[in-house]
């Protein structure tokens, strides 16, 4: 069997199946469970998280089962390369993703948002994802294959450089260079002068205050957007930027479209609980920038010497998970100073 091969030429109706999934989740999320809004607990969310994990882990034990065909032994190194791929690509992202839950507290205090809306920004916000992260995986790979340039003999190796990989690795080693310890750089921030926030604005004129879950109101005869919509705007344009990080990186993971976007928003389907898990605790992840630094760095380096050593998805798996347990655990050892301070003035 062809290592590069997608899961979708062995079992296209496994697409299906994942739509339905997903659809049936957000339907019982939104329609169900959270039909009224609602301050989420420490309960609810830790019930969630649970759920979300489970079922992407779930899918990566179909994504094994999919490729151990026959049980051989060719047959079973690829499902275990297909299966590390996944729980790779799906560790990276939820790891990047985590890096967003900072930015989301900042926009919610900024505008002042109760608790209870906070569910519902990010569950459109969440909507938007499903859609734009579609467009830049299949987009990216379909690029990726577009843009190999000839065989040609490099270091005394015959090696076939893809220009677009070459370009992102360039660019992961510069972003992880970037944002090493960058943990405090949008405290300061004007979040009603990002793009999200213009384009709402550009669209409707918006009310000083909110009107309960409403993303519209009627003032003096007007229809007017909610400061709740301009919200949902900016975690919309937060996620894409985010995208450009995590998108790329996962490309050094997998060529398979269908493996990166089902990791991909699994990853990104959990995070709303895991937000609200987490939000009373993030001070707990303040080494966490130092540690995505490193794996946005890693795989930067994987691209660019992937034409001449490959490194695999169970080592590349082991070095992701790795430098997050080691930064959660500095994290606790070593608070943020900051945080400390925090504590002793209340």
């Amino acid at each position: 069997m062809d290592k590069h091969q997608s899961i979708l030429d062995l079992h296209p109706g496994l697409v299906w199946g994942f739509a339905i999934t997903v659809l049936i989740m957000l339907l019982l999320d939104l329609g169900v469970f959270n039909k009224k809004s609602h301050e989420v607990s420490s309960k609810e969310a830790t019930i969630w998280s649970i759920v979300w994990i489970s079922l992407s882990m779930v899918f990566s034990g179909v994504v094994y089962w999919v490729f151990n065909t026959d049980g051989s032994p060719a047959s079973h190194a690829l499902a275990v390369e297909k299966f590390t791929q996944y729980q790779a690509a799906y560790w990276i992202e939820k790891a990047l993703s985590v890096d967003n839950l900072f930015v989301f507290i900042l926009v919610f205090g900024f505008f002042k948002v109760p608790k209870y809306l906070h569910h519902k920004v990010l569950f459109w916000g969440i909507i938007g994802a499903l859609i734009f992260r579609a467009i830049f995986i299949f987009a990216g790979v379909g690029l990726i294959n577009l843009t190999y340039l000839p065989e040609m003999n490099i270091f005394g190796k015959t090696v076939q450089i893809n220009i677009v990989m070459a370009l992102f690795g360039l660019f992961l080693v510069y972003a992880g260079i970037k944002s090493w310890g960058d943990g405090d750089g949008d405290d300061d921030e004007d979040y009603s002068d990002t793009a999200g926030a213009r384009l709402i604005k550009s669209f409707w004129k918006v009310s000083d205050n909110y009107d309960g879950d409403k993303f519209f109101t009627i003032q003096n005869g007007i229809k007017m957007a909610t400061p709740l919509l301009v919200v949902v705007g900016v975690i919309e344009f937060t996620d894409v930027l985010f995208a450009v990080d995590s998108i790329p990186a996962i490309f050094a993971i997998s060529d398979d479209p269908f493996i990166l976007y089902t990791s991909n928003i699994f990853a990104i389907l959990g995070l709303r609980s895991l937000y609200f898990l987490l939000a009373n605790f993030i001070h707990m992840f303040s080494k966490l920038s130092y540690g995505l630094a490193i794996i946005l760095s890693f795989i930067g380096i994987k691209m660019l010497i992937a034409p001449w050593i490959h490194i695999s998805s169970p080592i590349s798996l082991g070095i992701v998970g790795g430098v997050l347990i080691i930064s959660v655990i500095l994290s606790i050892m070593f608070p943020d100073k900051k945080e400390d301070d925090a504590k002793i003035e209340e």
